[in-house]
């Protein structure tokens, strides 16, 4: 964006009047703003800067020229270049952002010889940045990444494939210790004395010795 404006009338010696154009519309992040100036004095050492705000409190950039040389700065918040040119001062922005939006006022003052000389504050040049979004662009899907386990599949499928085996073993082991057991405990149960015995009342019947007394109510039960 560029504008330029007329030649400001002539001024009484060792005054200086600046002129802005009042609105600056940006929309590809790119602005040049022209501060055309009038001096009638004998200064030959000069500075312009661009200032941001309604009181001009935040210094967007510089230049200084005489006779020989000119340099420039920057603030690191802004890109931002100065250019003497005549009885015009030309500061060229880019990439600026939304948060940019705002009044810039320029100030021109005659540094050497005395006497020191500046310009009465203008009215300044609202600068309004435009953002533009790409409704049709397509966002790019976020990818991911599902949280593994700490221990490998296989290695879980492995162990609890042999502790599998080894309950199956230990049952197997137990049952048959078991039926073994109930076996044992069956044929103690049906162990029956065979050893001969005489009636009580029959002692010299033929009956040895040895034989003791048969009690028949053992059996009744």
């Amino acid at each position: 964006v560029f504008f330029s404006l007329c030649p400001l009338p002539s001024l009484p010696e060792n005054k200086i009047l600046v002129a802005q154009h009042p609105l600056l519309t940006v929309a590809n992040k790119t602005a040049t703003l022209v501060c055309n100036y009038t001096y009638n004095g004998t200064g030959k050492e000069f500075r312009a800067s661009l200032h941001k705000g309604t009181n001009s409190a935040v210094e967007v950039c510089f230049i200084s020229w005489n006779t020989t040389k000119t340099s420039s700065n920057s603030n690191k918040e802004f890109n931002c270049q100065g250019i003497h040119d005549k009885d015009k001062v030309i500061f060229s922005l880019w990439n600026m952002s939304a948060s940019q939006t705002d009044i810039y006022f320029c100030k021109i003052e005659a540094m050497y010889p005395p006497p020191y000389v500046c310009n009465e504050k203008s009215n300044g040049t609202v600068i309004h940045v435009k953002v533009f979004f790409v409704p049709f662009l397509k966002e790019t899907p976020i990818q991911t990444q599902e949280p593994q386990s700490a221990i490998p599949l296989w290695i879980m499928v492995a162990v609890t494939g042999v502790l599998t085996v080894y309950s199956m073993l230990i049952t197997a082991v137990f049952i048959n210790y078991w039926q073994k057991s109930k076996k044992n405990t069956y044929h103690r149960s049906d162990y029956m004395n065979m050893t001969p015995r005489h009636p009580p009342c029959q002692k010299n019947k033929g009956y040895p010795s040895y034989a003791p007394t048969r009690d028949y109510t053992a059996y009744r039960s």
